[in-house]
């Protein structure tokens, strides 16, 4: 392995740059070459990489080395037939390097042969003397497989080979989460901690476990062990302040809150969290303080921007929260919550416009849950607006044909319309049952005269 520190690697780099600026030829062994093209490759220089590996060819045509850096070059410009056409002259030479099996790996995972994949990193994996990395290869193959189970299986391995191998904890944590499998959880993490009692990390991921698992005691004991080990372990801070807020000992939960901000640069996240919990102390004078500063750190935030505005709805200060709601909705224009709680606002407001304006965005937005396009058709029935209720009624109707609740609609604004045909086919009234019959006459009371004549 290229050691970047190492004193004959930052003389050969060295000796390299100088052979550039001069235009001079050196001659440098095949390893130096090798570790200039790593190092390079390293640090993302791939032009730089490709000139020193192009000199070492030069020198050294047939190294098995260098050309297996060729390959991986070719891999890395995509070009896979290519790299999978050297691959074989290079197996040629030396049909037992496993760095042969790891790159068509490589070039499969990459093509989405993820099948192919694990049976060549297996290959490897027969003849390797360092199986950790392949390990992780196959981990990564069989989570992009959605095989949690055999994924499981090789970051276990990884983890148990490097108790300190975050990244195989936090998959192997993923997995078990998938599978359901808090206890197998529980113990990696406790064989963690048997290796360092103060690793904070997985405390706090066996806090979290523990929270899963309804175990509040146990999570809340294992964030405080996490706050012990790391004293600036911002995320142990907001784990216990909302497992805190969740029990409802909510000034417990600000102060851990506020622990969080003093360890990390203030976010929104943090801010919004204490506003909630001030706002349920009944504090809200200073809930509405912390909700803004909330918006104002994060203004692309859509979820602190929906506690602000639901915040002042259940105030009263409806005109402020639409002036808000506005301001919000020119940020997070995509925002499908923002304009669902635009329309309620609205409808609260009576501005038809703006509820007609919201509906039409919720439509382009690919949006037709019933609750709220009924509460808009509903909306403009009770104004007698027959002709606009019954085209957003038939629009919605289009993306979801079985809706009852929209049929019902769409028929009573049809006898409205004089439209009496399409209104008796869609009741059909022979096979209307009691509670359809009741819904459509409480919406459409004046109709039962009329209904009753057909």
């Amino acid at each position: 392995m290229l050691n970047f520190n190492s004193g004959e690697t930052k003389s050969s780099i060295e000796k390299f740059k100088r052979m550039l600026k001069t235009n001079l030829n050196f001659y440098f062994d095949a390893q130096e070459f090798e570790d200039i093209i790593v190092h390079y490759l390293g640090f993302g220089d791939n032009q730089l990489a490709k000139k020193a590996l192009q000199m070492g060819l030069d020198q050294h045509p047939s190294c098995h080395g260098l050309l297996l850096l060729q390959s991986e070059l070719y891999i890395i410009d995509e070009k896979y037939d290519t790299a999978l056409k050297l691959l074989e002259y290079i197996e040629d030479l030396n049909p037992s390097d496993e760095e042969i099996a790891l790159q068509r790996a490589t070039i499969a995972s990459k093509k989405g042969d993820h099948k192919d994949s694990i049976n060549y990193l297996r290959n490897a994996l027969s003849i390797s003397n360092d199986p950790y990395e392949i390990w992780n290869l196959l981990g990564m193959e069989y989570l992009i497989l959605d095989n949690y189970y055999e994924a499981s299986n090789f970051f276990k391995k990884c983890l148990s080979d490097n108790p300190e191998d975050y990244p195989s904890l936090y998959n192997l944590l993923y997995c078990y989460d998938k599978l359901n499998m808090d206890h197998a959880a529980i113990e990696a993490l406790n064989k963690v901690l048997e290796h360092d009692p103060y690793c904070e990390v997985a405390w706090h991921q066996l806090g979290k476990v523990y929270l899963k698992s309804g175990k509040f005691d146990d999570a809340l004991s294992a964030f405080e062990f996490s706050i012990i080990s790391d004293e600036t372990f911002t995320g142990a801070y907001i784990e216990k302040g909302k497992l805190l807020e969740l029990l409802g000992r909510l000034n417990e939960a600000i102060l851990n809150y506020q622990f969080a901000l003093q360890t990390t640069e203030s976010n929104a996240f943090i801010q919004n969290s204490i506003g909630r919990c001030h706002e349920k102390l009944g504090n809200n004078s200073v809930a509405e303080e912390f909700y803004f500063k909330s918006v104002e750190l994060e203004p692309t935030n859509e979820n602190c921007w929906l506690s602000l505005i639901i915040f002042l709805v259940s105030q009263k200060k409806l005109k402020k929260a639409k002036f808000y709601l506005e301001k919000s909705l020119m940020i997070n224009g995509d925002s499908i919550e923002l304009w669902k709680n635009n329309v309620d606002l609205c409808i609260k407001l009576a501005e038809e416009k703006e509820i007609y304006k919201s509906c039409q965005r919720l439509f382009s937005l690919g949006h037709y849950e019933s609750d709220v396009i009924i509460k808009i058709i509903d909306f403009f029935l009770k104004k007698k607006n027959w002709r606009k209720a019954h085209k957003i009624a038939e629009n919605a109707f289009s993306f979801c044909p079985n809706n009852r609740n929209l049929e019902i609609r769409i028929a009573g604004c049809c006898f409205h319309l004089n439209k009496i045909d399409e209104a008796i086919y869609l009741l059909n009234l022979n096979h209307m049952d009691k509670k359809d019959k009741n819904k459509f006459f409480f919406l459409f009371p004046e109709l039962k005269n009329v209904v009753a004549k057909t």
